[in-house]
């Protein structure tokens, strides 16, 4: 793992939380996206911010990074009032969005390079920085390209490098897996349990039930804006009698009808097919 990621500074008594959002509601229009929704994430936490489509997850992590302010609600990371100082939350803070916006006319150097002079750092340490990361996200041998030549997989790894240049104590990462290949998808995991056991609280969204299963500590269950249930993980699985995460989440949920389809037009199932494993939600 780069040397520069070092663990957070010890959180003082009382502001455990890396996260701490109370009551936040959101509204666009007559559409209500968060609708009272409570998330704590303790400092250090593997946490799983877990959903149906529309729950209102990237909402929230947009309001967590200021692209949005409350309609009611605060929000506390890291002990900070993040929406009365958001400066300085954003520069002890890492954020992955599912919809990445990269400067294609640089190459993959270039761009690290100048993500660390926005937040600050010296032209030494920037570059120095960069080739840690780059080796880290194996893009080393694109390091030179522009990243108009990057394939999804290596912009995923590049915008998490990118994430991380600053050395963040707390990194917000919105459906990093998706639509990424099996390789880019190992290599990011391998990194996000790097960053774990070094101490960095991290906040991840997906819809791959087998990765949170994998790297979470702690999860929520969101829908319909507000949040059905959080905490540790094992404490999830035995407040729910179940043995996955992806059990608690279907609990939580409610199975869906299509679960159990049947198509009369096409007859019984033949008998030697063996029947598919049936995906998460």
């Amino acid at each position: 793992m780069a040397s520069f990621m070092t663990p957070p500074p010890a959180e003082p008594a009382g502001q455990e939380l890396a996260i701490d959002a109370r009551g936040l509601v959101k509204r666009f229009g007559t559409f209500t996206a968060l609708d009272g929704l409570e998330l704590q994430i303790p400092r250090g936490a593997f946490y799983a911010f877990l959903g149906p489509n529309g729950a209102g997850k990237s909402t929230s992590i947009a309001l967590l990074t200021g692209v949005y302010g409350p309609d009611q609600g605060t929000i506390r990371m890291l002990g900070v009032d993040a929406v009365a100082r958001p400066l300085d939350v954003k520069q002890r803070v890492g954020v992955v969005p599912e919809e990445l916006s990269l400067f294609e006319r640089l190459t993959g150097r270039q761009y690290l390079t100048f993500c660390a002079r926005m937040y600050g750092l010296d032209g030494a340490q920037a570059a120095s920085r960069a080739v840690e990361l780059l080796e880290l996200t194996e893009l080393t041998y694109k390091a030179g390209a522009l990243v108009a030549e990057y394939s999804k997989g290596m912009r995923r790894r590049l915008a998490i490098a990118a994430a991380l240049i600053h050395a963040p104590e707390l990194v917000l990462l919105d459906e990093p897996f998706e639509g990424i290949d099996v390789l880019a998808a190992g290599v990011i995991r391998e990194l996000l349990r790097e960053l774990s056991r070094r101490g960095v609280t991290l906040l991840l969204t997906t819809h791959v039930l087998e990765i949170a299963e994998r790297l979470a500590t702690h999860a929520g269950v969101i829908r319909g804006g507000r949040m059905l249930d959080q905490g540790p993980v094992e404490q999830l699985r035995q407040r729910h009698g179940v043995s996955t995460l992806e059990a608690v989440f279907e609990k939580l949920i409610a199975v869906p009808a299509a679960r159990n389809a049947k198509l009369s037009f096409y007859g019984e199932p033949a008998a030697n097919v063996v029947p598919l494993r049936r995906e998460s939600a």
